[in-house]
């Protein structure tokens, strides 16, 4: 960029932006020092997320990830979440500030969360950056790769299987977590190796182990990024009937009761919507392979 195209004006104002957006990054201080900048992001609310200043609303992206582990629902949900959705969505993020959201998200989903709010919206952040990236790739192989990594290994080690509190709001780890599966699944530049491994991390959490009941639709949330999987040339119809055996086969030894029919029921709330979806594919090759697959699986699910 030559700065003889800009004005003396913008050039200081583009000094300003770059000096904002790197102190508000490895050189600042780590989010959960940060105050939320809740009243801030109340007013971008209201103006319908219209920033007009470029370089603050760079800043302020940045700030709001410190409002993911509020134990305010609306700090969480109605302003960081829809806030930062809102700028990515409508491309209003530099790359630079993007890529600063994904080191920062991915590293909350492996940080300490004693109330369990953190790595869940971080999870859902992370949706949206997986989504830019799939919309206008910006990524190395290698950072897509290791967002991958993240993001499975963050789904296949959820044991908080808490969804909606009246007073404290969201948490919806699994749910959250399939998100990214799902905008993943979408990413044309990923290949076998990627979908193995997010095939995995879905498989451990359709029916985890113990007497959790799903109840708040993440059987439908596991469901999606398998559809669109299931289009993928990169797996044969071989592939799905090996995945879907072993997602059907019984644990032995079954810990209780409670912990059977836990298990059915979430099988089958999975098994259900995904099989509504393929028997209204479009999608003659993915019809015809998984169609068959999943009757068989219900089967197995329900004896």
């Amino acid at each position: 960029m030559r700065l003889t195209s800009f004005s003396v004006r913008a050039a200081m104002s583009a000094a300003l932006a770059a000096t904002c957006l790197a102190a508000a990054m490895g050189h600042a201080a780590p989010a959960s020092a940060i105050t939320c900048p809740a009243a801030e992001l109340r007013a971008a609310k209201a103006a319908k997320w219209q920033v007009d200043d470029s370089a603050r609303r760079q800043v302020l992206a940045l700030q709001a990830l410190s409002c993911l582990s509020s134990p305010d629902p609306v700090e969480r949900d109605e302003l960081a979440f829809e806030g930062l959705q809102a700028w990515m969505r409508a491309d209003k993020l530099e790359t630079a500030t993007v890529q600063e959201l994904r080191a920062r998200l991915t590293a909350q989903l492996q940080a300490p969360d004693p109330q369990g709010f953190a790595r869940p919206f971080a999870a859902l952040v992370l949706a949206d950056v997986a989504r830019m990236d799939r919309v206008k790739p910006y990524l190395s192989a290698e950072q897509r790769s290791q967002l991958v990594g993240a993001a499975t290994d963050y789904l296949r080690g959820v044991s908080d299987y808490r969804g909606f509190d009246e007073k404290e709001g969201w948490r919806h780890g699994v749910a959250h977590a399939a998100d990214i599966m799902l905008q993943l699944s979408l990413n044309p530049a990923l290949g076998r190796a990627e979908h193995d491994q997010m095939l995995a991390a879905i498989a451990s959490q359709v029916a985890p182990p113990g007497e959790h009941f799903y109840h708040y639709g993440e059987g439908e949330r596991l469901m999606a990024p398998i559809f669109y999987l299931s289009r993928a040339k990169t797996l044969e119809c071989s592939d799905w009937d090996a995945w879907f055996a072993r997602l059907a086969a019984p644990r032995t030894p079954a810990s209780t009761q409670q912990a059977l029919l836990a298990r059915k029921h979430n099988l089958n709330a999975f098994l259900q919507p995904l099989f509504i979806n393929i028997s209204e594919s479009r999608h003659e090759a993915q019809r015809n392979c998984l169609k068959p697959l999943l009757l068989r699986t219900m089967k197995q699910a329900a004896g």
